[in-house]
């Protein structure tokens, strides 16, 4: 697939060009770069994910092949990124499902609250190998020049606020920062929020200015960011993993050497075993960094009949998911729920 670039995108290509060299490489180099670029920051759960990958890649190829790491706000947005790896600017990148929605609007089913599993283990199941994702959502990526790689949880979505929520009225006129993802608009309405998309690097002058009141995300983004040090709460509801995928253009893909693909294949699947206890690992650690820092932080954690109240607000998100896609979304969202049902079965057997 090839898409016309945005003004955005065009940029992240400039700074690319300008800060790895930007060029067809030679054809008798000996060595070759793989470009993989983030939509977080240095030092992030999806840093530790690349670096652990790059590590992998360059043993395994003997160091024929480097992997450079680009984090977020080098090349643009996330749109952007997708549109780099489309158009085989970049390798790799990682995309959030809100983000992949625009590109194929099934996606948006990761963004529906309380649909993944609380069990690690059924989780990791699920994401590593469930065929809904890699065929039947894979294959309407690769409709779009797209190939997914791997996806992994960043941890749980925590919410942070100026004040105590813990029912959908306390979320009355409450200004609620959300990726630009349709589906997650829908799903802070329907939690009685006043859903505010926002670019991730704006979020904290915003809370500082009061633009917007709260914003969710995993503990260790909060941390980096230092959103805890302009909110006063930080409510745990369960209603969300975060969840990333890692992909590349599948014209790349494709034209890679059977050996290329194997070191590729092979790094993804280790590095993915990697983080999922890495992440539990940093999501600990940043919580006990952002105790540390702010010990008047006020922490609650839903009890499960006032997360039910939320959990039954949030099949609203369902039935809107299904409207915006039809039926193919209707085959997808009730393939996705039984894959997580049984890999849940499963693991606690």
């Amino acid at each position: 697939m090839r898409k016309r670039f945005s003004f955005t995108a065009t940029a992240g290509l400039a700074a690319l060009a300008l800060a790895a060299g930007f060029a067809a490489p030679a054809k008798d180099a000996q060595a070759e770069t793989w470009k993989f670029a983030l939509e977080e920051v240095d030092g992030s759960v999806q840093d530790a994910f690349a670096e652990k990958f790059a590590e992998l890649v360059k043993e395994k190829s003997g160091g024929d092949i480097t992997v450079s790491i680009f984090p977020y706000g080098q090349l643009g947005t996330s749109g952007d990124l997708t549109e780099l790896v489309q158009t085989n600017a970049v390798q790799i990148t990682n995309a959030s499902p809100g983000h992949l929605g625009s590109v194929v609007e099934e996606m948006q089913v990761f963004s529906i609250p309380y649909l993944l599993s609380q069990n690690d283990e059924a989780t990791k199941k699920v994401l590593d190998s469930a065929d809904v994702i890699y065929d039947d959502l894979g294959d309407s990526l690769r409709k779009k020049g797209l190939e997914i790689l791997t996806m992994y949880p960043e941890g749980e979505m925590v919410w942070t606020a100026n004040k105590k929520i813990t029912k959908p009225a306390d979320f009355d006129g409450f200004k609620m920062r959300t990726m630009t993802s349709p589906l997650l608009t829908e799903a802070y309405k329907s939690f009685g929020a006043t859903p505010t998309p926002m670019a991730y690097g704006e979020v904290y002058s915003a809370l500082q200015l009061g633009t917007i009141d709260g914003q969710v995300n995993p503990i260790f983004a909060i941390q980096e960011m230092k959103f805890y040090e302009v909110q006063s709460h930080m409510i745990w509801a369960g209603q969300q993993e975060f969840t990333t995928s890692v992909v590349t253009g599948n014209d790349w893909y494709n034209g890679l050497s059977e050996e290329k693909r194997q070191i590729l294949d092979e790094s993804i699947e280790e590095a993915t075993d990697y983080i999922f206890p890495k992440q539990r690992e940093y999501n600990k650690e940043r919580l006990e960094k952002i105790k540390e820092a702010k010990p008047e932080l006020e922490m609650i954690r839903l009890s499960e009949e006032q997360r039910d109240v939320f959990r039954e607000r949030a099949e609203q998100v369902r039935d809107k998911y299904v409207e915006m896609t039809g039926e193919d979304g209707k085959r997808i969202l009730e393939k996705l729920t039984k894959a997580f049902e049984d890999a849940e079965a499963e693991v606690t057997n």
